[in-house]
Order: structure tokens, then sequence, then C-alpha cells
């Protein structure tokens, strides 16, 4: 047998991203200060929740701590998982995300809502 020429091998092929792909994006860098701006609210608003918990808001406690949730998800979606700055099917894929997280919490509150609390 005769040896094989480096001719022989197989030849790779490299791919190549058009940059009209749905996904593709121009890379970003935040700075840190960014971080730091990002995370100081999310801490501010950690403590909010718990300041928020010892008033009395009746029906409306659930509610106010949902929607400072609903506030932080967003922050950290947006800015600490880069899609501020990612593709629109990226962002469209997020927000479809979010509107099923907000019919399923509609579904519930209606659910809760709905039902005779102590008339049985």
């Amino acid at each position: 047998m005769a040896p094989s020429h480096s001719s022989d091998a197989p030849h790779h092929q490299h791919l190549h991203i058009e940059p009209s792909e749905p996904t593709h994006h121009e890379e970003h860098i935040v700075s840190p200060k960014v971080y730091m701006v990002i995370g100081a609210c999310l801490l501010v608003l950690t403590a909010s929740t718990t300041a928020i918990s010892y008033v009395d808001l009746g029906s409306f406690n659930a509610v106010v701590a949902l929607a400072i949730a609903c506030i932080k998800m967003s922050l950290v979606v947006l800015f600490f998982m880069h899609i501020k700055y990612s593709s629109r099917l990226t962002m469209l894929t997020v927000a479809a995300g979010f509107f099923t997280f907000l019919v399923l919490i509609t579904m519930t509150m209606t659910d809760y809502i709905s039902r005779a609390w102590g008339r049985w």
C-alpha cells in the first residue's frame, strides 16, 4: 500500500454566516458601569419588595409583589442576558415567553378571584 499524501486528506468546509440571517447581530460590549447600575436597581427593587411585604395592601400585596418581580425579571433579561442587544428573532422569542407568562398569571388570578371563599 502506498502512503497517503496530504492531498488525499478530506477538505474541511467552513460555514459562513450571512449578515441577512435572522439570528445574526453585531457584538455589543456593555460597560461595567451599566452592570453596576442595573445591579443597584435590582437591590433597590428587592429591598422594596421586602419593605412592601410589611404593608397591608389587602388583596393587592400579591399584585404589587408580582409587578416588582416582573420589573426585576425584565432588567435581568434585557441587560444580563443581553436581549436588548440581540436580534429581532431572539427578542420575539423572549416576548412570546413573557406573553405566555402573563396569560398564565391572568388565568391563575381569574380563577383565584372567582372562587367563593368561605361560602361552602
